[in-house]
């Protein structure tokens, strides 16, 4: 990397963290290229991304910035996995490094909180914020149905007696 190259870097992931909800820092000593490619595409389908970094040029880009605290975690071959969504990028790291033995969650950072893996591992637990939206919308929805069905019910009922009575009396 050139000089220009080096300061995109360190510029872009300023940006990354300062902007993002959360970062989960990873080691992928021995990840293939195609698991790392299933990775960000799974990651990239939830709505966060992955990046390979330099550590060195990651702690510049850390200075000053509200995720300062994952600093202590960038040593050997190291990624970082980010979202808007404190939880999307959790539950995909976590889920990936079942599933890969080469890749070691170690551990990340909320704004202005350092996290370590028990933390990851219980916003990885937590439901997406799709998932909260549906379970409200169901909760929201569920009533509803209810009280239009109950509305309904004693006009089928009274049309089943009028029905029943007008069956009896052409039958006698």
């Amino acid at each position: 990397m050139d000089r220009l190259e080096k300061q995109n870097f360190v510029s872009n992931l300023k940006d990354v963290f300062n902007n993002s909800s959360v970062v989960v820092v990873a080691q992928n000593a021995g990840l293939t290229v195609s698991a790392m490619n299933d990775l960000r595409g799974a990651m990239r389908e939830a709505g966060g991304q992955v990046k390979v970094v330099k550590n060195r040029l990651t702690k510049i880009a850390l200075e000053g910035t509200p995720l300062a605290g994952i600093e202590e975690f960038l040593s050997g071959p190291s990624m970082i996995a980010y979202s808007d969504d404190p939880v999307t990028a959790p539950k995909i790291a976590m889920k990936f490094a079942k599933d890969n033995e080469n890749f070691i969650v170690l551990g990340g950072a909320l704004p202005d909180k350092k996290i370590d893996l028990g933390e990851v591992k219980h916003l990885a637990s937590l439901p997406s914020l799709d998932e909260l939206r549906s379970k409200i919308l169901g909760l929201i929805k569920t009533p509803a149905g209810n009280i239009a069905s109950l509305i309904n019910t004693p006009g089928t009922n009274i049309a089943q007696v009028v029905k029943a009575y007008s069956e009896n009396s052409k039958a006698a």
